[in-house]
């Protein structure tokens, strides 16, 4: 096995490990770290929760005593690039050194403005092996949310609707149940992810939608709700101002044309039932230029995901 193809393999496991942290390391990014030895893995961690320790340390901790005198001929693997600041908990580059091995493979470079670089600079500086940059695509979307907020100081937007196999909203004006129960856990699945969801007051006003986790486990996401004097910039702000990375918009119809018309959001995930209503509200009308990244059939129902194909977590 060559270099490169080593790399990867080890950077796909940093990747696995990264995802546990899924619900419980925001606002911080899942990272992922594996210490390895001649093909052998002395350690691997990731970063469990917000203010705990980071990937790195846990990776270290996780070295049997028998195994610390192979470290400085060793090399670890981290997802994202280690930091060289001191926040919650000192700067993994530093373990990194103290440690003493002789290579870092860096999926990406963090954008966080107290990182964004420095933490490579730091390693390279004392002679360290650095590579930088493998599977660097996954690794930036794994923590799309991270990106997009810390570069475009924006909350990751995903617009969510379902609708009907003829393209409306509702049933000549009257709510439909276009999802099934099935398919509603899946979307409860997902605000279980995200950080806030919002809908336009008319939505609320109508059908009193509670936005809630109620059939997955997990927080349920923060509600905002546009009109009366509330509009976009307002919502972008006050997630900005409480670190809220993620936002689903779930309608109504003028209210996610709103976000597509200002092209303000990341991704699109649309359900379709079979049914054929002919007649209500359409749905929104989407630009060209988007990439599909899934079509799933679901309980009945189709499921599309949608992503803009210059986005900012691949460039």
């Amino acid at each position: 096995m060559n270099q490169n193809a080593t790399d990867v393999r080890f950077m796909r496991r940093c990747l696995q490990l990264a995802a546990c942290g899924r619900l419980l390391s925001r606002p911080n990014p899942m990272v992922g770290a594996v210490i390895v030895h001649e093909g052998r893995i002395l350690g691997e961690g990731y970063h469990v929760r917000c203010g705990e320790a980071h990937a790195e340390v846990n990776a270290f901790a996780s070295v049997v005593p028998d195994d610390e005198p192979l470290l400085p001929q060793s090399t670890i693997y981290v997802s994202l690039e280690p930091c060289a600041h001191y926040g919650k908990t000192p700067p993994c580059a530093d373990l990194i050194l103290k440690k003493g091995v002789k290579r870092v493979v860096v999926g990406c470079q963090d954008p966080f403005a107290e990182v964004q670089g420095r933490g490579i600079a730091k390693l390279r500086q004392t002679c360290i092996d650095v590579t930088v940059g493998v599977l660097e695509e996954e690794c930036r979307w794994l923590n799309r949310r991270f990106f997009t907020f810390h570069s475009l100081h924006r909350p990751y937007i995903i617009l969510k609707w379902a609708q009907s196999a003829d393209g409306f909203l509702d049933d000549h004006g009257r709510a439909y149940a276009f999802s099934t129960p099935f398919t509603q856990m899946l979307v409860h699945r997902l605000r279980a992810r995200e950080d806030a969801i919002v809908v336009g007051r008319v939505t609320d006003e109508r059908e009193h939608p509670q936005l809630t986790v109620r059939c997955w486990a997990g927080p349920s996401p923060a509600r905002f709700v546009l009109g009366n004097g509330y509009g976009i910039e307002q919502l972008l702000a006050d997630c900005r101002e409480r670190q809220l990375q993620s936002l689903i918009v779930e309608g109504g119809a003028q209210t996610l044309q709103s976000f597509i018309d200002r092209r303000l959001f990341d991704e699109v995930r649309i359900e379709k039932s079979p049914a054929v209503v002919a007649g209500g509200t359409k749905a929104p009308v989407l630009p060209s230029g988007l990439r599909l990244i899934k079509r799933q059939a679901v309980d009945g129902n189709e499921i599309i995901r949608l992503i803009h194909d210059s986005r900012i977590i691949v460039e």
